[in-house]
C-alpha cells in the first residue's frame, strides 16, 4: 500500500504540472519507469525493432514502431512517422454507442470513440501507398509457418488475437469476440516476443500464442506484414482523404442501414438523450437504474472513452495532434482551429470519464486494486500472472458488492446521469463546430 501510495503522488504531480487526465498521467507515470532503452532486448528481436509500447493510441503505437523498423520514414520530416499522423491516417476520430441487453446479465455499454468499424492498420498502409499481405488461416500450423518465415525474413508481423488468452492482462478466458492486434515483434527459439502494453517486448510460448491467435473468431490466424517499404504516397492528398473519411463518418452513414443511429454526431445525441431519459425504457434512469447495472454502466463509460478501442480523451487530443501536423503538411489554414475544438472536446470527454471513475472510486476500494492491477501489468506482466488473475476477481468481488450497496440513491443517479448528458451535448457541440472548419478546409 506504501508503493501505492508513492505512485499516486506521482500521478497527481503529473496531472498537476501538466494538466493531463488521471488516465493519461498514470499511464505515462507507469510507462516511465522504463523504457525499451533502459536494458538491453532479448535476443531474436527483427533488426531495426527498438521501440515498444505507445505513448497515446495503442494500434498507431504499434504502427509506427513497425514502420520504423522497415525504415519507412515519413517524406515532410525524414523522420520516422509519429504515432499522431498514423491516428489521424488511420481514420482519426468516431463515435459508435449501443447498449446490448442478454438474458441475466447487466446490460452492456459499448462505445468505439476511434475510426469504426474500418480495421485501423490496412486503412493507414493503404493511405501510405505501402503494400502488405492480409492472410488468414483456418488452422494455426500454416499460420505459424508463415509467421515464422516473416520473422525470418526480418519483418514483424500485425495478429488479431483474443486479449483475454495473453497471461499478463491477467483476465479469464473470454469468448474471443473482440479484436485485438498486437505485433509479433520476433523469436527466441519457442518463445515469441510481442509489441503489446508496456515498454518491453512480452515474450509467450508459441503454443499460448496459437491459443490466443485461434481464439478470435472473426480474425482467426489473421497475419499483416508489410511488403515493399518504398511508399508511393502523396501525404497531402492522404490526409485530405482521412481527414474527409473522419468527417463523413461523424456527419453521415456508416453501414448504409438502420444501425447508423449509433453511430457519429447522431449516436452522441442519443447517447445523451438517453442520459437524460427518466420515462422510457431505454433511458438510462430505468435501464441502469438498479445498482448493480448502473455501476457496471458508469464504469464501462470510463473504460470506453479511456482504455478500451480508444485514446485518452475519446482519442480526440492525439487527433487534434494530427491535425495540427497534418495543417503543416496540407497548408489547410483551419486545421489549427478544428484542432483546438477536437481538443476542447477531448478535454470534456475526459472530465465524463473522471466523473464516472470518481464515483466507482467513491464506493469503496475498486480504484486502488485496478492501480495495483495496472502497476503489476506494466511492471512485471507474465511474471505476476497470479497476482493480477487474484486482483482481477477481487475487482469483480468489490464491483458486485459496492454496487449492491446504492450509497447513491434514486435521486444522486438522476443527478449525475444529466450531469453527464450535458457533458456530451458539450462535446456535440464543439465537434460539430470542428467539423464545420474541417469541411472548409477540404472544399
Amino acid at each position: 500500500m506504501t508503493e501505492q501510495r508513492k505512485l499516486k503522488q506521482r500521478i497527481r504531480a503529473r496531472m498537476a504540472a501538466t494538466g493531463e487526465s488521471y488516465t493519461t498521467a498514470r499511464r505515462r507515470v507507469l510507462a516511465s519507469g522504463e523504457t525499451s532503452a533502459d536494458r538491453p532486448l532479448p535476443p531474436g528481436i527483427v533488426p531495426g525493432y527498438r521501440t515498444f509500447g505507445a505513448r497515446h493510441h495503442r494500434e498507431s503505437g504499434l504502427l509506427a514502431h513497425v514502420l520504423e523498423a522497415q525504415g519507412v520514414r515519413a517524406p515532410h520530416t525524414g523522420a520516422p512517422y509519429t504515432e499522431a499522423m498514423l491516428a489521424g491516417l488511420g481514420g482519426g476520430v468516431g463515435f459508435m454507442y449501443a447498449v446490448f441487453e442478454y438474458r441475466d446479465l447487466p446490460p452492456l455499454l459499448t462505445i468505439v470513440a476511434q475510426h469504426h468499424p474500418q480495421p485501423w492498420v490496412p486503412a493507414a498502409l493503404d493511405r501510405l501507398g505501402l503494400t502488405y499481405a492480409d492472410e488468414h488461416s483456418a488452422t494455426a500450423g500454416p499460420a505459424l509457418n508463415r509467421l515464422r518465415a516473416a520473422l525470418g525474413a526480418g519483418r514483424p508481423v500485425f495478429a488479431t488475437v483474443d486479449r483475454s488468452r495473453l497471461p499478463w492482462h491477467g483476465l479469464d478466458p473470454g469468448p474471443g469476440t473482440d479484436p485485438y492486434p498486437v505485433v509479433v515483434a520476433g523469436a527466441d527459439g519457442d518463445i515469441l516476443l510481442l509489441d503489446d502494453e508496456g515498454p518491453q517486448p512480452r515474450p509467450l510460448p508459441i503454443p499460448e500464442f496459437a491459443a490466443a491467435w485461434s481464439a478470435h473468431r472473426k480474425g482467426r490466424h489473421q497475419g499483416i506484414t508489410l511488403g515493399d517499404p518504398h511508399q508511393q504516397v502523396d501525404l497531402p492528398d492522404a490526409i485530405r482523404d482521412a481527414v474527409a473519411t473522419t468527417v463523413a463518418h461523424l456527419t453521415g452513414p456508416v453501414l448504409g442501414n438502420s444501425f447508423d443511429a449509433n453511430f457519429g454526431f447522431r449516436g452522441m445525441a442519443k447517447l445523451a438523450e438517453q442520459l437524460r431519459d427518466v420515462r422510457t425504457r431505454n433511458g438510462w434512469v430505468r435501464r441502469f437504474g438498479a445498482p448493480v447495472p448502473f455501476f457496471h454502466g458508469v464504469r464501462r463509460l470510463y473504460e470506453c472513452l479511456e482504455l478500451e478501442y480508444t485514446a485518452p480523451g475519446a482519442t480526440r487530443p492525439v487527433y487534434a495532434d494530427f491535425l495540427d501536423e497534418a495543417g503543416r503538411v496540407v497548408g489547410g489554414s483551419r486545421f489549427a482551429e478544428a484542432a483546438e475544438l477536437f481538443r476542447r472536446s477531448g478535454e470534456q470527454w475526459s472530465r465524463l470519464a473522471a466523473l464516472a471513475l470518481d464515483t466507482v472510486q467513491g464506493l469503496g476500494a475498486y480504484t486502488e486494486v485496478a492501480e495495483e492491477r495496472m502497476a503489476l501489468v506494466f511492471s512485471r506482466g507474465r511474471d505476476a500472472e497470479p497476482e493480477i488473475r487474484r486482483l482481477t476477481r477481487r475487482l469483480n468481488q468489490l464491483a458486485e458488492e459496492h454496487a449492491a450497496a446504492d450509497p447513491l440513491g434514486e435521486a444522486g443517479r438522476r443527478e449525475l446521469l444529466a450531469a453527464m448528458a450535458h457533458l456530451v451535448e458539450s462535446c456535440l457541440e464543439l465537434e460539430r463546430g470542428a467539423v464545420t472548419a474541417l469541411g472548409g478546409d477540404l472544399s
